[in-house]
């Protein structure tokens, strides 16, 4: 029997208490990873289902060791403990960082507080950034490892003028911003560390992956047929946790790794 893609690996996956975060952890549990995750719900959401708790269990099941690590993103002082956290909980460096987790808040920009602005920032910008820096020495003392962003097409600038209605207009703009920023990041940093045998890459759903939060924050503003599954999602993913070195600094589609 052939022995399991991911066997021996240690992977951290952020946002891992529900939606990608939790089943991309889960999976690459079951095919032989050891798992770190974090996020801010340790045993229950005040309005959204799923825990890291869940996820552990989840990833035990498999029969895999699995560390929680509960942490907020929007704090560096809170951030700077995971991947120490993680590393000691897991018995090694980290092989495989997954930044998943993501700040969200949908509103126009003419009176978009600055505070908001900030928030989305630090989570989805300066901490996958600062989660890159910390498990990067280990990645390069090996001379492997893989770093994967989850982005958004909403980083991709709309057409116009005219610019066609639709239900979330504008109101992308800071989030997407964001995600584009980040996108950068990641072809920069794959760009620094070329040769080392580190692969930084980002992925993205086409439009949308049916989530509990992405359910909660869209709703019905998407057409239903923008969605694509969460296991589509994931096994895109999943590729480039998994690629060989020469696939390094590329933003990429799901679907598009999947041949769809």
């Amino acid at each position: 029997m052939a022995e399991p893609r991911f066997a021996g690996r240690r992977v951290l996956v952020t946002g891992a208490s529900r939606g990608i975060g939790a089943a991309l952890a889960v999976e690459i549990a079951r095919q032989g990873a050891d798992v770190a995750i974090t996020a801010r719900t340790a045993d229950a959401h005040p309005t959204l289902p799923g825990s890291l708790k869940e996820t552990a269990a989840a990833i035990e099941a498999h029969g895999r060791s699995a560390v929680r690590v509960v942490a907020d993103l929007t704090d560096e002082t809170d951030r700077a403990r995971i991947v120490p956290e993680a590393e000691a909980g897991l018995g090694g460096p980290i092989d495989v960082l997954v930044n998943n987790a993501a700040a969200a808040i949908y509103q126009p920009l003419a009176d978009y507080p600055l505070k908001r602005r900030r928030l989305i920032f630090e989570v989805n910008l300066h901490a996958p950034l600062d989660l890159a820096q910390a498990v990067l020495p280990g990645m390069l003392e090996r001379g492997e490892g893989w770093i994967l962003n989850l982005s958004s097409g909403s980083a991709r600038p709309r057409p116009g003028p005219p610019f066609e209605e639709t239900a979330m207009g504008s109101t992308l703009g800071v989030y997407g911003a964001s995600k584009a920023a980040l996108n950068r990041v990641t072809s920069a940093l794959a760009e620094e560390v070329w040769g080392s045998g580190v692969r930084v890459n980002t992925v993205e759903p086409r439009a949308a992956v049916h989530s509990e939060g992405a359910d909660a924050h869209l709703g019905d503003a998407l057409d239903p047929e923008m969605y694509e599954s969460m296991e589509d999602m994931v096994a895109g993913a999943l590729v480039l946790c998994d690629c060989p070195p020469e696939v390094t600094g590329g933003i990429h589609i799901s679907l598009d790794l999947l041949g769809r």
